[in-house]
């Protein structure tokens, strides 16, 4: 049987309303998470500048991993290449600083949804008629503003990823460094100990004679001054030892039985020959992390800018869908789209604030590209002059005190020089392996800040963008 006009027209209605609600939670729902938090590029990176692994640990499975690799490397002397991989597996900082990728794509992902839409049901009553209000709403402007939201909290997270990245490749230099320092202290140490052994034998010897009369109290205090100054210097590389080591245990984020682990006797010969980079320059701008920072904040803001231009007429604007039903009357069907006229503010302020936040952004750009150049230039040149001092240490100093050391002792044993002069000598021979050994150590904690300043310095980086700034789509939520 034919239906009235009026009567077909109605499942259309609730057809359109059930498409739109479709469309909605579908566009609401776009946002999804993925496997890891984007931790997958962390460990490439991991992999691509530092040859090393890294593991997420979320579970318990995952600590146990990381636990019995890190058991498997502690039992030899532990190697700088080992130290690494034990700090990126162990360290718990590191750990917390992987967690900031899954909160960041948290808050992208919660962005990128649109707020639950609204309803409202309403009973009113005159005499004996009784009026039924209900309305559906959302936020309309919110749906018109998503591709740019997204586009920008998009670029949020992969700042975020960058900033990780940064902090496991600072871990990384930090460990060395600790390595190198902590390996040299030991050897200070051990050479330590012989200047002090040679220079209480010659205070004894002073002491006794002294006592029968063969030495003068100049002579005496001379030699208890140099037993004395041993002493100290020795304490200090003790000190030096202890405060390094346990640097080292506290990157390599070791406790309990395992702060015994062992370290090599010496540290890596120096070698033959520097790296001879020419153009630093250019590898530092092209592969700084902190220089790609500044230049992905930059363009972040540009879309910024871009966002606040698209919206800065719309303040509010939300579109609602309306049903009216009464006892005595016909019901009522309708929809309604809410706008708040710009008669007062024009969005000119946001405009303006978006275009000085972007001119900012670039000088930052330039100012961390001017600071790259100059600090590798800067690391490099550290570089070659501590493998100079270095060098002439190994070819000059230590050989020639080491022939005068022997010569000397051939003078002892035909009774030319006395024994005082003998180990004066010796103290001598032993502090110019110190120096040796402080020169091979800047050598190589120079190459450690190479390195780094080939990388970038996470205080050069540029402050994390945030999400941009606040668009009318986000100060309709607030409102409804």
């Amino acid at each position: 049987m034919n239906q009235p006009p009026g009567q077909r027209r109605k499942p259309r209605r609730g057809a359109s309303l059930a498409a739109v609600l479709t469309t909605v939670g579908v566009l609401g729902g776009c946002a999804s998470f993925s496997p890891d938090a984007g931790f997958a590029d962390v460990q490439k990176a991991a992999r691509e500048r530092l040859d090393k692994d890294l593991v997420l640990s979320r579970s318990e499975a995952d600590q146990a991993d990381i636990d019995r690799r890190v058991t498997e490397l502690l039992p030899h002397a532990l190697t700088v290449d080992a130290a690494v991989q034990i700090a990126l597996l162990n360290n718990r900082g590191l750990q917390a600083a992987f967690q900031d990728l899954g909160i960041t794509e948290a808050e992208v992902v919660q962005a990128g949804r649109l707020p639950n839409p609204g309803f409202s049901f309403g009973r009113m009553t005159q005499g004996n008629e009784i009026e039924l209000e209900r309305g559906l709403h959302f936020n309309l402007a919110r749906l018109l503003a998503m591709p740019l939201i997204m586009q920008v909290e998009q670029r949020r997270l992969e700042q975020a990823r960058a900033a990780v990245a940064m902090r496991m490749l600072v871990l990384a230099a930090e460990t060395r460094k600790a390595w190198i320092q902590a390996v040299a202290a030991d050897e200070t140490v051990r050479y330590s100990r012989q200047v002090m052994q040679a220079a209480e034998a010659s205070a004894e010897l002073a002491r006794r004679m002294a006592t029968v009369g063969n030495f003068n109290k100049l002579q005496h205090a001379r030699e208890q001054g140099f037993y004395a100054d041993a002493a100290i210097q020795l304490a200090h590389a003790q000190q030096a030892q202890r405060a390094s080591r346990e640097r080292l245990t506290r990157l390599l984020g070791l406790w309990g039985t395992q702060v015994q682990f062992t370290l090599p006797e010496r540290l890596p010969s120096l070698p033959d020959a520097p790296l001879d980079q020419p153009d630093i320059e250019r590898v530092a701008l092209a592969q700084r992390l902190d220089v790609q920072g500044a230049k992905a904040a930059a363009e972040q803001t540009a879309r910024n800018l871009g966002l606040t231009r698209t919206t800065r007429f719309v303040n509010v604007l939300e579109l609602g869908l309306a049903r009216n039903s009464s006892n005595e009357a016909p019901t009522q069907r309708g929809w309604e789209v809410g706008i708040e006229l710009p008669l007062f503010d024009w969005g000119g302020a946001r405009v303006a604030r978006a275009e000085a936040v972007y001119m900012q952004a670039l000088h930052r750009a330039a100012d961390t590209a001017i600071q790259a150049r100059s600090e590798v230039r800067e690391a490099y040149g550290n570089y070659r002059s501590a493998w100079d001092i270095a060098r002439h240490y190994r070819d000059e100093i230590v050989p020639l005190r080491k022939l005068i050391a022997e010569e000397n002792l051939l003078r002892y044993n035909g009774m030319l020089i006395g024994v005082f002069e003998l180990l004066a000598d010796a103290r001598v021979q032993i502090a110019s392996v110190n120096g040796a050994i402080e020169a091979l150590r800047d050598f190589w904690l120079a190459q450690a800040d190479l390195d780094m300043a080939l990388i970038g310095r996470p205080d050069l980086a540029p402050p994390a963008a945030g999400p941009g700034p606040k668009t009318a789509a986000d100060r309709g939520d607030a409102d409804h």
